[in-house]
């Protein structure tokens, strides 16, 4: 998928990866030291507009709870996760299935079997028991999720009385798919399409996933479907909807807090971030990336208005 970190500056990159050294996870074992609370508080952000607002409301959610705090970005996981088990980064938002992937390959080997799965309990249990060991808390997830999502216009749903990824299944209308060319073999796009669904995928238009070249494909008639995104903010501009994963294909990636156990693993940081869980939804979050991407306003501002509007932080 696609949670690569931004570049904010090879000085910053040089300084992070030097910072990685921390014992490796064979070395390690199996943490037992009491949770830290760090008053400076790190806070790994994306280079992608969503993972941005979620940086930018975990640090405002701390600074409310008393602590200090400072948001960063780095490239890739390569990095960001070595530099959150050594401390120099004390908090990120992730995605449960697609992390609890990336650290059991890692763990593993790359042919290592999946950790996540669609099931939301077993993928949080397979995340917590390959972050444990590295010192790291994964903290629960809240109620918006980032998976791959499937849309066609609303023309063609309605002609086809189409609510559901099954309803397509069982119409029996050849699909033409705007996806990444990698969707060939995904288990999660088209094999997974037509093994799971028996939709009829008659083939592949390399366009990318969500861009606004395979949107304007489906909006045209070249293609029928899409790939994208459950937070996708952009559907309505092109007439678009999603089809409900009612045979739950893609794997849980709910939104989780990751942290630093011995700095941010105590009781407050967790109770801070925890109010997000309780608000934030994945159309919530549509929306906001939709005021950062297409009304150009800063993250930060978004984030901010959109915490005081659920009553988290004072106007």
């Amino acid at each position: 998928m696609r949670r690569l970190f931004a570049l904010l500056g090879a000085a910053l990159l040089l300084a992070v990866a030097a910072c990685t050294t921390g014992p490796s996870l064979e070395d390690r074992g199996q943490v037992t030291a009491q949770p830290g609370d760090g008053r400076h508080l790190t806070i790994g952000s994306a280079g992608f507009t969503e993972s941005d607002l979620l940086a930018r409301m975990y640090a405002l959610l701390l600074e409310h709870a008393g602590y200090r705090t400072k948001v960063i970005s780095v490239t890739n996981r390569e990095i960001y996760e070595p530099a959150l088990e050594s401390g120099q980064i004390d908090v990120v938002p992730e995605y449960a299935a697609t992390f609890a992937d990336w650290l059991g390959a890692k763990a593993h080997g790359p042919g290592a079997p999946a950790a996540g799965s669609p099931d939301l309990d077993a993928t949080m249990s397979a995340l917590r028991s390959l972050a444990d060991p590295r010192g790291l808390k994964v903290l629960d997830p809240g109620r918006a999720v980032d998976q791959n999502a499937f849309a066609v216009t609303e023309e063609f749903a309605r002609a086809n009385r189409l609510r559901t990824l099954g309803d397509l299944g069982r119409s029996g209308i050849p699909v033409r798919l705007a996806a990444g060319d990698e969707c060939v073999q995904r288990p999660y796009c088209a094999p997974g399409l037509e093994k799971t669904y028996g939709i009829r995928i008659s083939g592949i238009d390399p366009k990318g996933v969500g861009t606004t070249q395979a949107k304007q494909a489906v909006q045209s008639g070249q293609d029928q479907m899409v790939l994208t995104t459950t937070t996708d903010a952009t559907l309505d501009d092109f007439g678009l909807v999603l089809l409900e994963d009612d045979k739950k294909l893609q794997n849980a990636d709910y939104i989780v807090p990751v942290v630093n156990r011995a700095r941010a693993g105590g009781p407050r940081v967790t109770k801070a971030l925890d109010k997000l869980n309780s608000v934030l939804t994945t159309e919530d979050l549509a929306r906001l990336n939709e005021q950062v991407d297409n009304w150009r306003r800063l993250p930060e501002d978004v984030a901010r208005r959109y915490l005081q509007s659920k009553g988290l932080l004072p106007k």
